[in-house]
């Protein structure tokens, strides 16, 4: 078997033969012969970029990046390591590094609506990211990239949402459009019902429609059924100060999914509104019971509204008890800390 370090020699002094006596390499090394000696080379470089898209998939990927940059140093127009990388840095927040990949990726294939869709989502996310004099330098170029998308795939239901959300939040002096964000609801509606239902939903939220709202997003939980619908709806409940019916919809969602995090917030609900003591004592309890460290939200935040729920009726002792648990879990925690003074001057 050749070593890297053979391969090396053979490649380089077949190339100097050919520099200097202007016999053709590959009359003296065919093509097939060649591409074996390099195969080790190769194959060295398939393996770091497999290792690379592992950690990506890990979301480790702060041992991804310096894999991919090497990798893209020797392969620049690579659109699997500019997406990679691109990706990277917006899930970092680095949005110039982002706008940059994404940019390369748009450059190397025009007609790819993903990529177009990235760019326009980097440049908002930048827009965000300044202040409002700077911002409307990206409009534009935010406009462009994201109808482009839309126009290339009929079906990418990203872009849609993107567009919503742009025409909805740009004033209308620069462009903004609540009719424009509805055409792209309904254009939703045909790709994805629910999907259209949510987009309606949130445009009548958005324009303090509530009642409008609520029914799109029934229409929504009807339809589809997911968590996220139930939320959406259980939100906005809360939203327009009706606790108990958002208390109902997450109850619903429970049965439904069996997600323990829905424990969690029905008992946050019960705490923070004083609704239905008993019902919150029990959600949080089975939160607890099933708890792990793929769940939302902490065991500081669960004892946190037993503590609450248990002031709210009066029970000072076990009130203390379990606010005390927070704090031991939490030592710095201000809201515990500020729930306890609260306690003791019951």
């Amino acid at each position: 078997m050749f070593s890297n370090q053979n391969v090396i020699k053979i490649v380089t002094s077949n190339f100097f033969i050919k520099l200097f006596s202007g016999v053709e390499v590959r009359g003296k090394f065919p093509i097939s012969i060649t591409f074996l000696l390099l195969f080790p080379l190769v194959n060295f470089s398939q393996t770091n970029f497999q290792q690379a898209e592992e950690f990506f998939k890990k979301e480790k990927f702060s041992q991804a990046k310096p894999i991919f940059k090497r990798h893209l140093k020797q392969n620049p127009k690579d659109k699997k390591t500019l997406e990679y990388l691109g990706d990277i840095a917006a899930h970092d927040q680095n949005w110039d590094d982002a706008i940059k990949y994404y940019k390369a990726l748009v450059e190397e294939e025009d007609g790819n609506a993903n990529f177009h869709y990235k760019y326009g989502g980097a440049l908002g996310m930048k827009a965000v990211s300044v202040n409002k004099l700077r911002a409307a330098t990206y409009l534009g170029d935010i406009k462009r990239e994201l109808e482009l998308a839309a126009k290339l795939d009929p079906n990418h239901i990203d872009t849609r949402w993107a567009l919503i959300e742009y025409y909805l939040q740009l004033p209308g002096m620069l462009g903004g459009s609540e009719s424009k964000a509805t055409n792209y609801a309904k254009e939703l509606q045909t790709i994805s019902p629910v999907d259209g239902y949510l987009a309606m939903g949130h445009i009548a939220e958005y324009s303090e429609r509530y009642k409008e709202a609520v029914e799109y997003y029934k229409k929504a939980v009807k339809v589809g059924g997911s968590p996220l619908t139930y939320n959406k709806l259980a939100s906005l409940y809360e939203k327009n100060n009706q606790p108990q019916q958002a208390l109902e919809t997450i109850s619903k969602s429970l049965k439904v999914h069996k997600d323990n995090n829905l424990n969690y917030q029905i008992g946050k609900l019960s705490a923070k509104y004083n609704i239905e003591p008993e019902y919150g004592i029990d959600c949080l309890g089975t939160y607890l019971a099933n708890y792990s460290d793929n769940n939302a939200a902490s065991k500081a935040w669960a004892y946190y509204y037993l503590a609450q729920i248990n002031k709210n009726v009066g029970k000072k002792q076990l009130a203390l008890t379990w606010i005390d648990k927070a704090l031991n879990e939490k030592s710095n925690f201000e809201e515990a800390q500020n729930e306890k003074t609260r306690i003791l001057a019951l």
